[in-house]
């Protein structure tokens, strides 16, 4: 009579069944893995676009994150600067444009002092359009500077 073969590898008997269906229990775990992502899958495609997965929410999330503290700001300020020429009219977008908001002042630059002039004349209608176009930027003060050194010759490359 031949031996088992537990016995001719010198396997202990009592750990060998273990170890066969440890194999065989993780690949039917990697299956039924397998089977419940496809099963996920297959219930996302199907809910697409029902009431609870809208993705207008996922924005709504967006907006309320950058709401809070210094996106906050900034967002309004990227809004100032990109309609600038809806603040103060094409002409004089033309040749200003908003340098920066620290600290509640916000700062407008100035092709040259002609335009400097200009400008600061349009403070009170540009503090009021600000206030009522952009609610939330506070701007407590509004200065116009003049060129910088070499400034002129970039809003010549700008136009």
């Amino acid at each position: 009579m031949i031996p088992p073969v537990a016995f001719r590898l010198h396997l202990d008997q009592t750990k060998l069944a273990r170890e066969v269906f440890e194999r065989i229990s993780r690949r039917g775990a990697l299956l039924n893995d397998r089977q419940h992502l496809q099963q996920r899958r297959e219930e996302a495609i199907e809910n697409f676009g029902k009431p609870g997965r809208d993705p207008t929410e996922l924005g709504n999330v967006m907006s309320t994150i950058a709401g809070n503290g210094v996106w906050s700001t900034n967002l309004k300020l990227a809004q100032l600067r990109n309609h600038w020429d809806q603040v103060v009219g094409p002409g004089v977008a033309a040749h200003s444009a908003v340098a920066d908001f620290s600290g509640g002042v916000l700062t407008i630059r100035a092709e040259s002092t002609v335009w400097a002039t200009q400008l600061t004349y349009l403070i009170p209608q540009l503090t009021e359009t600000i206030h009522g176009n952009l609610k939330g930027l506070t701007i407590n003060e509004i200065r116009v500077t003049g060129p910088a050194v070499g400034y002129s010759r970039k809003w010549a490359r700008r136009k």
